[in-house]
């Protein structure tokens, strides 16, 4: 077979999970919008909801439509992009409650789903959702009388736990929301891994689930394993690939491998990535293709039947510096054509 093998470690999930659970007195929700990040919401979501989450973070009311057709009723599914026109029969349909942004999504929803549930995301500096505070003061006795189920601001720069920036939305969020009997949240990762002051009541945390940065300590969840097609002897002098971008300085052993960018393996990385066979680290020669990709495979011991791209030896961040980005992108980036296989729960 010609195809990778992409292993997702459902047990590590729920592992960094509890972790994370641990380090606050708070509630802990778990963000899983754009298909829990690229690793598949139905299996992540069922066993997230089987350790005990039961609260949980969608992008859009089409992504808390299929969650609530996974997880049935109970838990409970929030939507950050709050109450968009056309929204009211997923919202009512699917029991949603819409983190609502604005007067006009206020509006909209009281209008067309009245008594329905709803949360308040407040903007404390990011300026990207969210009401700002001459919003909020306008609307806040109007909302805080519907018994909102959440009042939530996000922040800009929780991976860098000293930036100013985070205790100035601390103090912008406390500003605005001190007092009220509604919980509050702030934190997603970043903010869990901060002292108490960021916890507020409910906590979400969504890279940190996936073994990604800045939660250092997160057990790795993904192995992404890649067949070798074909290996061949490339003398010095010969090129490699599109563009001849790389030439050969010595005799060296090359493998094609069968992955590419359509696989999400992203193009640019190409220079500075390397993948391993058993414990032997393999350059990446040339560019990457549309399916395929050459490897230095002079070093290893013995000739590799696949190589590992993700796993053991280097994580998402790892694959992620090569290629100039964050793992976030890795991960959400991942391909359709992978076998995937879900170990543990």
């Amino acid at each position: 077979m010609a195809q990778a093998t992409l292993t997702i470690d459902l047990d590590a999930i729920r592992a960094n999970w509890r972790a994370l659970d641990r380090k606050t007195d708070a509630e802990t929700a778990a963000v899983v919008k754009a298909d829990a990040y690229g690793l598949g919401v139905g299996p992540v979501a069922t066993a997230l909801a089987k350790e005990g989450a039961r609260r949980f973070f969608v992008a859009l009311a089409e992504e808390g439509a299929e969650l609530r057709r996974i997880l049935g009723p109970g838990p409970e599914i929030c939507v950050f992009s709050g109450h968009m026109e056309g929204d009211a029969d997923l919202i009512a349909g699917a029991n949603l409650v819409p983190m609502l942004n604005s007067i006009d999504q206020m509006l909209r929803h009281v209008e067309s789903l009245p008594g329905h549930g709803f949360g308040i995301q407040l903007d404390t500096g990011m300026n990207r959702l969210g009401m700002e505070l001459a919003e909020w003061s306008a609307l806040r006795d109007i909302a805080l009388a519907q018994n909102p189920a959440l009042v939530m601001s996000h922040l800009a720069c929780a991976d860098e736990a000293a930036h100013p920036m985070n205790t100035r939305q601390n103090d912008n969020f406390r500003a605005m929301t001190d007092g009220i009997d509604a919980p509050r949240s702030l934190s997603a990762t970043g903010g869990v891994l901060m002292d108490e002051s960021f916890h507020f009541d409910v906590t979400r945390p969504g890279i940190g689930l996936y073994g990604g940065l800045p939660y250092v300590d997160a057990v790795p969840v993904v192995t992404l394993d890649i067949p070798v097609i074909q290996i061949r002897e490339v003398a010095v002098g010969e090129t490699i690939g599109y563009g001849n971008t790389f030439v050969a300085e010595e005799n060296i052993h090359v493998a094609t491998i069968a992955a590419g960018y359509a696989d999400g393996i992203i193009r640019a990385m190409g220079p500075k990535a390397s993948v391993w066979a058993g414990e032997t680290r393999c350059k990446i020669l040339g560019r990457i293709s549309m399916d395929l990709i050459g490897i230095d495979v002079s070093n290893a011991k013995a000739p590799p039947v696949s190589v590992e791209l993700l796993g053991r030896h280097q994580s998402i961040d790892t694959v992620a510096e090569a290629a100039g980005t964050i793992g976030y992108e890795i991960l959400t980036s991942l391909g359709a054509r992978y076998n995937r296989r879900y170990t543990g729960a």
